[in-house]
């Protein structure tokens, strides 16, 4: 297996007649990283990532893997190798000739390729399926088999286009698992396209969060959620409230910062608040989230340990303070 290349895009461009899908953006992926690209549809995440991949033609700017401009390098030609979305498989090839076609495209002997690709089988937990058809396996066996196809041509760079979106939340969570320990144990980088927030912060080492074919912002996981830069990062992360604070101007404010305490008592001294009334709650696990309806602010959340939510009359229609000390808001760019 290849060590894995850099990836950098410098003013890439992407249009669709008078449509901007990509505009002019600027990045660069260690080599190594499993980097995802996180944001709502129609942000230009996946056409940033064909262009990569060389299934669209770059309208402007340059993509380079490794020293290299590849903007006119056939996609065979790249080191790259893409998982769709559907995954693609021959229905009528079993799993060792599904992974080993790529091969056979390129004149690999017989026995030399449906050995590369029984070995590769085994690296995505397969092996023991090696002579089924796709018809036999379930959704997440099929998922590895693609895998597998994808990784035997041992590119520098895989690019994934949500893979995991058709499988079920457990299956979801194990195949996630799966993906981080390919990509540490291979080496390569990973490039992988998500609208899921939960899945980029869990494989991610950066996360490159996009709107409307610009990056709003590019960070490792945890610099992301302490530090969103723009009011859309804050809010397409989730976890903070977005607010105007002491004259800063828009905030973020960490929902887990927040103390509630009752509105008809004094306010604490060196504490900012907001009140408002409780309006809905969810209970997550150990935690319980609660929404307010707080005057000026379209949404307003507060998350609290469960033993507190149970130990105060917080139901629904509860009127409650909201406060927060100075040093828990991030200022966002305006």
């Amino acid at each position: 297996m290849r060590s894995g290349a850099a990836v950098e895009l410098i003013a890439l461009t992407k249009s669709y007649g008078r449509s901007v899908a990509v505009n002019r953006i600027d990045l660069r992926i260690p080599a190594g990283s499993y980097c995802c690209f996180l944001g709502p549809s129609g942000c230009g995440k996946t056409s940033t990532l064909r262009m990569i991949a060389g299934h669209e033609e770059v309208s402007d700017g340059d993509v380079l893997i490794g020293d290299t401009v590849v903007n006119d390098v056939p996609p065979a030609k790249r080191g790259t190798a893409m998982m769709f979305q559907s995954y693609a498989l021959f229905p009528h090839l079993d799993c060792v000739e599904n992974v080993a076609f790529s091969l056979k495209m390129r004149g690999v002997p017989k026995a030399q390729r449906r050995e590369r690709a029984r070995a590769m089988l085994e690296t995505v937990h397969m092996g023991a399926y090696a002579g089924r058809l796709p018809s036999q396996l379930s959704g997440g066996q099929q998922q590895r088999v693609a895998l597998a196809r994808a990784l035997i041509t041992e590119p520098g760079v895989l690019l994934l286009d949500e893979p995991l979106s058709a499988l079920d939340p457990f299956l979801r969570d194990r195949m996630r698992e799966e993906l981080k320990r390919l990509q540490t144990d291979l080496g390569i980088t990973f490039i992988h396209v998500t609208h899921s927030q939960s899945e980029a912060m869990a494989l991610a080492d950066l996360v490159v969060v996009m709107n409307e074919g610009r990056i709003e912002q590019a960070a490792a996981p945890r610099d992301l959620y302490n530090a969103p830069r723009t009011a859309f990062v804050a809010r397409f992360i989730g976890g903070h409230n977005v607010l105007t604070h002491d004259g800063l101007g828009p905030v973020a404010l960490r929902t887990d910062r927040i103390a509630l305490t009752d509105a008809a008592a004094p306010p604490p001294d060196g504490v900012f608040h907001v009140e408002g009334t409780v309006n809905a709650f969810e209970y997550h696990g150990s935690s319980v989230q609660l929404s307010l309806a707080v005057p000026g602010a379209d949404e307003f959340t507060v998350v609290m340990d469960e033993a507190r939510f149970f130990a105060a009359p917080l139901g629904v229609g509860a009127r409650v303070r909201a406060a927060w000390r100075d040093g828990d808001v991030h200022r966002l760019q305006a």
